[in-house]
């Protein structure tokens, strides 16, 4: 059974692990130890069997958020991981009183821009070349106003 929970420091090198297999400028194990601490963070795991098989994270400034990771590991994926990381995550910003949520995605990451668009966020812009590695277009997408 998948539980979402709080990430904690002890879950680090799995999750930059993950981080690695998954994005070509992958996030720092030191990255995630800094987000973890700092007190406007929310980062979710999704664990099974005692093991980390996704994670989701936020960074919070007022009554916005600005999600920054959201990775399964690819031996997990097309199972609703993500799915149930997203949607943890928005009970959670709803509880803080987070009123709007933004994020970057790959243009060409059909299957997370349709993950986005099931959890009710909506394209409102492009960031032209945003990516590296390949260099590549970011959607913006938002949940909220």
């Amino acid at each position: 059974m998948i539980q979402i929970r709080e990430m904690q420091v002890r879950d680090t090198n799995a999750v930059a692990e993950i981080e690695r297999q998954i994005f070509s400028q992958p996030w720092s194990r030191q990255g995630f130890l800094d987000a973890v601490n700092l007190g406007n963070t929310v980062f979710l795991v999704a664990e099974e069997n005692n093991r980390i098989i996704g994670y989701i994270g936020m960074y919070l400034a007022m009554d916005e958020g600005e999600i920054t990771n959201v990775a399964v590991a690819p031996v997990e994926r097309c199972h609703g991981v993500g799915g149930m990381l997203l949607t943890e995550l928005l009970k959670i910003a709803e509880n803080k009183g987070v009123a709007r949520i933004v994020l970057e995605v790959r243009a060409s990451n059909d299957s997370a821009i349709r993950m986005y668009e099931r959890n009710g966020f909506v394209q409102c812009g492009m960031r032209k070349g945003f990516y590296e590695f390949p260099k590549e277009d970011a959607y913006v997408m938002v949940h909220g106003h």
